[in-house]
């Protein structure tokens, strides 16, 4: 019969020790109002969005009043012809003046430039937000395995400790020789060691997420007993692939900046063309004083259209059109790059799903066969056709084994969340699903 005590550390390992637990979806809400990465991004949206607004101000009229209002002293010396010519004079002026574009090609393509950039903060903003669904889910079962190490390695320090209690009785009788005794007291050591080094790697990922959620985490819910974990659907690895190909958040932006610098050309090509303004102004001048000029008010109001044709700019405007092409086929290479980055994704977190699939399903058997052999070997020891290095090789194949099978379900549940995210269909309600999972 097993001891109660391993019993309970292996529980902890793989149950949750509290009823108050924090579940993944707690975590992640955390993340959202305190992960610095993502309230970056989200000011980059807000920044983005105001490029359609400037853009826009190039097509819209723009309205300026300038005045002044100055004061003059002359002071002469008299001479013997006249007398002393000293007067004071002023003016005041204002004028208010407007300029509507009628035609100029390089505000237009900045204006469908700005709607773009808008895009594309927007798609940034969503794979940001994608990314922080994987982080989070990375980091809270990075905890979760770190944990089942540590509580493993306790467990079969508990074990080993027992095996060598019950080694150094049986030499004590004469019923075994010191190898036992020595052969269980190395295995202690080496677990007890193994405990510093689990407990140090625990700290350090329980860091890990504390540095997104902004605080301490506490006790989280750990997955439920025995949980049966779902293929990828659609089950063709193919179909993944061309969604990741088309959707991708990565493979969006990079589509709409090729859009970008194909407008960037038009807009430095706009350099040749002539614009065409309406402009009108009224306004207002009085002017007065002791001087030859005399005094009055004038009101000059005027409309007309204004146009300007360039001839020669020191041939600036060829070589800026010659940089926006090249910057051009730098956006198509990039976005071939991110093309083929998120179809190798998908494919990787694909394969990864599958193959994790089989390994839980294989280590699930091995689980049970190693719980046979250990039984097995207590018994065999305890009539004398085992020695005791069977029993503690077959201690830790079995809480190898447990271990391993957690690891593959964490890893299968995490490859799951990046096939949706290289395909650009991960939601928070994807996370809301593997919550599910989980036991408070």
């Amino acid at each position: 019969m097993r001891n109660p005590v391993v019993a309970a550390l292996l529980a902890s390992a793989f149950l949750s020790l509290s009823a108050n637990a924090t579940d993944l979806l707690q975590i992640y809400q955390d993340a959202l109002a305190n992960d610095p990465q993502y309230a970056s991004a989200r000011s980059s949206l807000t920044a983005g969005q105001e490029k359609s607004v400037q853009g826009r101000a190039g097509l819209l009229p723009t309205i300026g009043l300038n005045g002044s209002d100055t004061r003059s002293r002359v002071e002469s010396q008299p001479d013997i012809a006249n007398a002393d010519r000293n007067f004071t004079t002023f003016s005041n002026t204002w004028s208010l003046a407007l300029s509507q574009p009628l035609f100029r090609w390089a505000n237009w393509q900045q204006y469908e430039q700005g709607k773009l950039s808008v895009v594309i903060s927007e798609a940034q903003f969503a794979q940001a937000k994608q990314d922080l669904i994987v982080r989070v889910g990375q980091a809270y079962f990075d905890v979760l395995a770190a944990q089942d190490t540590l509580a493993t390695l306790q467990a079969q320090k508990v074990a080993i400790s027992e095996q060598l209690a019950s080694a150094k009785r049986n030499f004590e009788v004469g019923t075994s020789t010191i190898t036992d005794t020595h052969e269980a007291q190395a295995r202690y050591d080496l677990a007890t060691a193994q405990e510093f080094a689990a407990q140090s790697d625990l700290q350090v990922k329980r860091s890990a997420l504390q540095q997104i959620i902004g605080k301490e985490t506490g006790e989280l819910a750990t997955l439920k007993a025995g949980v049966k974990l779902n293929s990828p659907q659609p089950a063709a690895v193919n179909e993944w692939v061309s969604s990741a190909e088309k959707q991708n958040f990565n493979v969006v932006a990079s589509e709409v900046a090729v859009e970008v610098a194909k407008r960037e050309i038009e807009r430095n090509r706009a350099g040749h063309y002539p614009t065409l303004d309406l402009v009108a102004s009224t306004g207002r001048t009085a002017t007065g004083g002791a001087s030859s000029t005399g005094t009055g008010v004038v009101k000059p109001t005027t409309i007309g259209v204004q146009w300007s044709i360039p001839l020669f700019a020191g041939f600036a405007v060829d070589s800026k059109v010659k940089e926006a092409v090249a910057l051009q086929e730098k956006a198509r290479n990039d976005l071939e790059t991110n093309r083929r980055s998120a179809a190798q994704g998908a494919r990787q977190a694909y394969t990864g799903v599958t193959s994790g699939l089989a390994q839980v399903k294989a280590y699930e058997a091995a689980e049970i066969s190693s719980q046979s052999a250990l039984d097995s070997n207590k018994l065999g020891y305890q009539v004398g056709v085992r020695i005791n290095i069977d029993v503690l090789n077959a201690q830790q194949q079995l809480y190898t084994t447990r271990q391993n099978l957690a690891k593959a379900r964490y890893d299968t549940i995490m490859n799951g969340l990046r096939l949706k995210s290289a395909a650009g269909t991960l939601k928070e309600e994807d996370l809301s699903e593997v919550n599910t999972l989980l036991q408070r």
